[in-house]
């Protein structure tokens, strides 16, 4: 297999370690081992501390497959898969596709999540939004981009990079028009639950649909990327067998103590994703002000989800040189838009971490000497 490199993690490689402010981070606050040991009930602490650092099973740890199947409504832990999240998204394509399939992917977006179907092959056609309308993803124009040979529909709510959340009746239409002509959907969901009104929270995909595959992982949600834990959750066992035979020629199995400090937190999930979204939520108001004080240089549509934005720039430079004389000059990383392959005039902007009001003021502070 020949694949591009990818391009966003390149650039963290570059600049994560190395810039001393971040801005564009797409994950949450990282919980500490001690918060996180604090949670673990009897059951738990006693795993922990009796672990022997011995092979996992493959699919996962049978307590955690069953305490991510409680997430979901009508999904066991029979129909879970632990895979790493990056890992997921390559296994899955990998055991779906083939050269000569056209799949459907939301534009912008993370690389992988269209990159590695061209590299087996496929065909891909970008189902992009509507900025001017809250980032709005028209369901009606998936109808244009469907092929005779269309398999497949990837979608990714929250959305990274916009922080986009469809109506329940727009998310219902996207099933019913995948039913209707038979194709799978992948929904990445690695934002869930950090909807901004819980109210807009829609269903696991998988919920819905037999022929959906849903990723879900504690990197963003939950703020533990450290772990290396996701899963893929579906119906459509025959399918997630394959992948389980292709992780044969990946990790194989999980770490052992990620594992048991994955019981924790999804057991614990409430108690962790509501502290994050209380971070997010006061961040949220912090770029309130910051955008309504800098309406000359930068604009955004207020996101609805996840710990993104995908502001405008109404600076008389592109994107990429911004952000190459930011980190220069400043020490701050931002991300430009053609990382996720959408022109050259907005920026990604993480909110989910606690040092964000710290990290803006600089930010500030950089866009009034050079642009006022």
């Amino acid at each position: 297999m020949k694949i591009n490199p990818f391009e966003l993690e390149r650039y963290f490689a570059k600049y994560e370690f190395a810039a001393r402010y971040l801005l564009s981070c797409s994950d949450c606050e990282a919980v500490t081992m001690a918060e996180l040991l604090e949670l673990a009930d009897p059951e738990t602490r006693q795993l922990w501390e009796k672990l022997a650092l011995g092979y996992t099973d493959s699919w996962g740890h049978p307590l955690l497959r069953q305490a991510i199947s409680e997430i979901y409504q009508n999904i066991d832990a029979a129909q879970v898969l632990v895979a790493v999240p990056e890992e997921g998204i390559f296994l899955l394509m990998n055991a779906l596709l083939a050269p000569g399939d056209h799949i459907i992917c939301m534009v912008p977006g993370y690389q992988s999540l269209y990159e590695v179907a061209q590299s087996i092959g496929c065909e891909v056609s970008a189902w992009q939004p509507i900025e001017e309308q809250g980032w709005h993803f028209d369901v009606t124009q998936l109808e244009t981009l469907l092929k005779p040979n269309t398999r497949l529909i990837v979608i990714n709510f929250p959305h990274n990079p916009t922080g986009y959340v469809p109506s329940r009746d727009d998310f219902e239409e996207l099933i019913k028009f995948a039913r209707q002509h038979n194709l799978y959907i992948f929904s990445d969901e690695m934002y869930r639950f950090l909807e901004i009104d819980p109210n807009t929270i829609l269903p696991a995909a998988c919920e819905l649909y037999d022929q959906a595959f849903s990723l879900f992982g504690l990197s963003k949600s939950f703020g533990l990327p450290g772990l290396r834990i996701g899963w893929i959750a579906s119906k459509n066992q025959a399918i997630l067998g394959r992948i389980s035979r292709l992780k044969d020629y990946t990790t194989i199995c999980a770490s052992a103590p990620s594992e048991i400090l994955a019981i924790i937190a999804v057991r614990q999930r409430q108690h962790i994703i509501a502290k994050q979204l209380k971070r997010i939520r006061h961040n949220l108001t912090v770029l309130d002000k910051f955008f309504a004080e800098y309406t000359d240089c930068i604009n955004w549509q207020r996101p609805r989800g996840g710990s993104i934005c995908f502001p405008r720039l109404l600076i008389p430079q592109n994107a990429d040189e911004f952000c190459k004389d930011l980190v220069h000059d400043a020490q701050i990383m931002l991300v430009p838009s053609n990382l996720f392959k959408f022109g050259s005039q907005h920026v990604r902007i993480g909110f989910g971490r606690e040092n964000l009001p710290t990290v803006l003021a600089r930010f500030a502070d950089y866009l009034s000497q050079r642009f006022r």
